[in-house]
Parts: structure tokens; sequence; C-alpha cells
């Protein structure tokens, strides 16, 4: 479905009834990430899958899409649907932009799941590899995403998961060259949010890959130490919903149940 929202398209879909989930998909995805899941989830709830700005069906806002105005673009579906409460689940950039909404619309998060995601902001490290990031991604986008997706995954499974990997990589080479950039100059400004997971009320959690070749494991389970998250590890890489769909299907589902 398509809204509009400061003269841009908006995509989203809806499927199923009941206590709300919004699936929000990370960098270089879309709402497509989510269709191994979404039969799973829509039997008991109404799930919400919305493409992030400049990603799957929706438009890019401007050069750099920072993860308020990306919650902010969240914020007006949710509005047009009149839900009220949702339980948010976010996988990398879109657990940016779940912790984003979550500080600017505390009493609309039921739940709140990390999924492959962190609540710190980026190292100046990460920043500068961003930049590093954003000149190769000048000069050839397509050659970038081809490197970016393989490197999600823990290196013996590139071969494992070979047919995902090709199907990743095909929708990632829709995202547009803007939407690309401006995505990645808005993780790179991204505000730290650790401070959500010690002080929020509502119940959260984290999937963690011990492998993720993309967020340090052991700084992550730094950030949850003293607060009442709860942890879910598993054996693999960034893109825990294809590298272990199980473990992380069943953690999912049973943190929905606890939210609802």
């Amino acid at each position: 479905m398509i809204l509009q929202h400061k003269g841009i398209n908006l995509f989203y879909t809806d499927t199923g009834k009941g206590p709300t989930i919004v699936l929000l998909h990370g960098f270089l995805e879309s709402t497509t990430m989510w269709a191994p899941l979404v039969p799973h989830f829509s039997q008991r709830n109404r799930v919400i899958c919305i493409d992030l700005l400049g990603h799957g069906q929706t438009a890019c806002l401007g050069y750099v899409h920072t993860m308020e105005e990306m919650a902010d673009a969240v914020a007006t579906i949710l509005h047009h649907l009149k839900i009220r409460r949702s339980i948010f689940i976010g996988h990398s950039m879109g657990g940016y932009v779940a912790l984003a909404f979550a500080e600017a619309y505390p009493d609309a998060i039921k739940g709140l799941c990390l999924l492959n995601s962190t609540a710190r902001g980026d190292s100046n490290e990460k920043r500068n590899n961003r930049d590093k990031a954003i000149k190769i991604v000048k000069q050839n986008h397509k050659s970038f995403i081809r490197i970016a997706i393989a490197d999600l995954f823990r290196p013996k499974n590139r071969s494992i998961f070979s047919k995902e990997l090709r199907e990743i990589k095909k929708e990632a080479l829709k995202t547009p060259l803007q939407g690309i950039i401006a995505a990645l100059e808005g993780m790179k400004i991204r505000k730290d949010r650790e401070v959500l997971l010690h002080f929020s009320p509502y119940k959260k959690m984290m999937i963690l890959g011990k492998k993720d070749p993309v967020l340090a494991y052991p700084k992550i389970l730094d950030q949850v130490a003293n607060t009442e998250v709860s942890v879910v590890e598993l054996p693999d890489g960034h893109m825990s919903h294809i590298e272990n769909f199980k473990e992380t299907l069943d953690a999912l589902k049973s943190f929905v149940k606890s939210c609802n």
C-alpha cells in the first residue's frame, strides 16, 4: 500500500488481525526480507512491514535520511492506520529507527526487539568507515552492494545460503544511489540510545549473532549488562533471520507472546 508523506510515496504492507507488530528492515533491505516470517505472525497478529526512506518502494526524502526522519515516516503510517501501540522488531538499521521511534513516541511501544542491531551510536572508526563507504558508493554502487551483502553473512554460510544471497543482492540492487548514501549519512550521525535499554518500561529483547561481521558481539553484550533486556545468542552472522531462521522465529514468537 502507498501513503503520501511530505510529498513522497511511503510503501507498507498490512497483514492479519490482532495486536500489532511493526517490522523494520535493515540497510539495503526492504519489506521483502520479512516474507518468510509474516505468515507465522499474521495468524494471531496484525503485521505492518514498512519500506524505510530510500529503500524498496519508498522514495527518497533528501540527501540525508536521519533515523528520526525515518521514524517520523513510520509514525505517519501508524497514525494513518489508527494504530496506537505496537511491538517493534527492527533488523540492523531498522533497529536504529525503532529506537528513534521509541524515544519520540514511548507510549506507542509495547515491546522492542533489536535483531542484529545496537543501541549505541557509531564510534569514530565506524563513522570514518561510513565516509569511505560513501566514496565507494559514488564510484560504483553496484559493486559496493554486492560486497556489502556478502559481508553480512558468516563466511562459511555464504555458500550454504548462496540462493538467498543472490535474492538479497537482487533486491538490494534496486536501492537508488541517493537512498544508499542518505542512509549511510543518517546512520553515521545517529544518536546513542543505550539509555532506552536501561530505563524504558516496555519489554526489550536483543537477538545477536556471535559471528556477526558487522557488530562486535562482546560490545553488544556489554550494553545490556545490568538491564532487563532479554538476550538471545545465536552462532552465526548478521542475518539471523536467514542463518538461524528457526531459532530466530522461535525467539520472536516467544517475545511477541510475552508482550501481548
